[in-house]
């Protein structure tokens, strides 16, 4: 790339042109959808489907985890509920997904992700833990 002050002042001349182009603006249910879609993607961590007004849910691993997302500008605070398999160690699945979350919310939307407040909901046990002992 060139420096000369011919190159730089059309480089400063595209940035303005940019920027001159209007603005943009995220809105709360985007990140709420990209910030679920993260928390997904962990494979200990599921969500909550089936029901009707909170009535009759169950819990499944993969169903994308329950976010709200509250926008003040360009700074983010995000709850998540979520399931996770048992047993896993709850405290580090808790901060992977604070740092999934974060760090996707703010690479694909360019907010800052200030606080990301984890609450799991309930355990689900993997198939070893889930059958029935058998006495003897």
């Amino acid at each position: 790339m060139s420096n000369t002050p011919a190159a730089r002042a059309g480089r400063h001349q595209e940035e303005t042109d940019v920027e001159s182009r209007g603005r943009l603006e995220i809105a709360e249910k985007v990140v709420e959808k990209i910030a679920s879609r993260a928390a997904g993607e962990l494979d200990a961590v599921g969500g909550s489907t089936g029901g009707f007004l909170g009535i009759g849910n169950h819990p499944e691993l993969s169903a994308r985890p329950k976010v709200n997302v509250k926008l003040s500008g360009q700074v983010a605070t995000i709850e998540v509920t979520v399931g996770v398999r048992y047993p896993v160690p709850l405290r580090r699945t808790g901060e992977e997904l604070r740092q999934r979350v974060r760090s996707r919310v703010t690479n694909l939307t360019g907010i800052d992700v200030r606080q990301v407040d984890v609450e799991i909901s309930w355990l689900l046990p993997d198939d070893a833990a889930s059958r029935t002992r058998r006495l003897e």
